[in-house]
């Protein structure tokens, strides 16, 4: 509970809310008038960013009616896509207090509050029945948590016998040290970064099979270019991840890319379905 509460300290931003509606507006958009898509270049905060979101959802199976939990919803990127691009019904849960606000009052904007709704609670503990929900995803959230196979054993609990669990997870590629701060974590206290057979293994033990899995280095890779040579072209937008992570944003993503480009770290999908 203490990792948990550093954890939620540490994506805490204090005045969220009012910095990324003043940059809504800098960058000429409506606040009151949102679609998912405006809100991309703040909301979608793992690697492949909002490209990595769409894919996924068409991995996952998704569409209309479809319930799905994301574990570790930040402030409701890829839920608000889930619903408004292939009218799923979603549940968010986060850690997070300020990010579950945020999320809650971006969605009203884009009038997807029917379709999607977040709370504050732990994936170890997630606040829901058993074999509630059709889909549940984990993007970029697994870093966070030590205990992976109570992780995996509560998405089991949640999902439905036919039930599709997709994670999308920054995984160790060798044994290299990470270099600190990193976006998910300022020190190594907080950061629980696992190889893809540890996942593998613990997702098995579970009661999962794994349909699919891909490394989606190259598409961070390409997609970071694409930023950096934007930036460098027209400077730094009115809106993007900075405005997520305040002053601290430069280093820690200057260290990911390190990393990623290395080859030290990969964020890798997984397709997981529940075993008959």
């Amino acid at each position: 509970m203490v990792t948990e509460a550093e954890v939620a300290r540490h994506y805490t931003h204090g005045r969220l809310e009012t910095a990324i509606l003043e940059a809504m507006r800098a960058s000429g958009a409506n606040p009151e008038a949102l679609t998912a898509a405006d809100l991309a270049p703040v909301d979608e905060f793992h690697l492949g960013w909002y490209a990595a979101t769409v894919e996924l959802a068409v991995d996952a199976g998704l569409g209309p009616g479809v319930d799905v939990v994301d574990l570790g919803s930040g402030i409701g990127g890829p839920a608000r896509y889930f619903a408004e691009a292939h009218g799923c019904n979603v549940f968010g849960i986060d850690l997070t207090d300020e990010f579950v606000a945020v999320a809650n009052d971006l969605t009203a904007r884009c009038a997807l509050d029917h379709k999607a709704v977040f709370v504050q609670g732990s994936a170890l503990e997630i606040p829901f029945p058993n074999a509630r929900f059709d889909v549940a995803t984990l993007m970029h959230v697994g870093m966070n948590i030590q205990d992976k196979a109570k992780l995996f054993a509560e998405a089991r609990r949640v999902l439905k016998p036919s039930g599709t669990f997709v994670v999308y997870d920054v995984m160790r590629m060798d044994d290299s040290p990470l270099p600190y701060p990193l976006p998910w974590a300022e020190t190594e206290a907080t950061s629980f970064v696992e190889t893809p057979d540890t996942y593998r293994r613990l997702l098995e033990a579970a009661g999962f099979g794994i349909a699919r899995e891909r490394n989606r280095r190259d598409l961070a890779l390409e997609q970071g270019r694409t930023m950096r040579e934007y930036t460098a072209q027209h400077g730094v937008p009115p809106l993007g991840l900075h405005i997520l992570m305040g002053p601290a944003a430069t280093p820690r993503l200057v260290n990911m890319m390190a990393i990623l480009e290395r080859g030290n770290i990969a964020p890798i999908e997984m397709v997981a379905r529940i075993r008959g």
